[in-house]
């Protein structure tokens, strides 16, 4: 009966945020919502509910599955549910009129996470240096 309700302040009538809308990994016909340009990869559900929980903004997470998402691990599963309205009508913030303003906001703030910056930084240091010992020449 939820969709019933005209109350636009109560927790089913907030809107949806999977990770697979602002995924990049993923194509339009597997659930992506925004530019692939704008998209991030691999986003999790926490790190949507920490970005927006920063903003300001009311979420709850949840724990559903997209119903295109075909990888039923830890990582990809759960759902964000976002405020976007208050009791009267009006916006509970003017910086997200819609949910595609939601979307892009979450997907340009992502990458800007502490946990992301230090992932990108500690990478292939070593794995230069031992390509040169794996050939054996034989001769006979």
């Amino acid at each position: 009966m939820a969709h019933l309700t005209k109350n636009p302040a109560d927790k089913e009538r907030f809107i949806c945020v999977y990770p697979v809308y602002i995924n990049s990994k993923k194509t339009l016909a597997e659930g992506r919502r925004i530019p692939a340009a704008k998209a991030v990869e691999n986003p999790s559900c926490a790190e949507i509910r920490d970005v927006l929980t920063a903003a300001g903004v009311n979420v709850l997470v949840e724990n559903k599955m997209h119903p295109r998402e075909w990888n039923r691990d830890l990582q990809f599963k759960g759902r964000v549910r976002v405020q976007l309205k208050q009791e009267d009508g009006t916006l509970c913030h003017n910086r997200f009129s819609s949910r595609k303003d939601v979307m892009l906001y979450v997907s340009e703030m992502i990458p800007k996470l502490k946990s992301r910056t230090q992932k990108g930084g500690s990478g292939d240091g070593g794995s230069q240096q031992s390509d040169g010992k794996k050939t054996k020449k034989k001769k006979k």
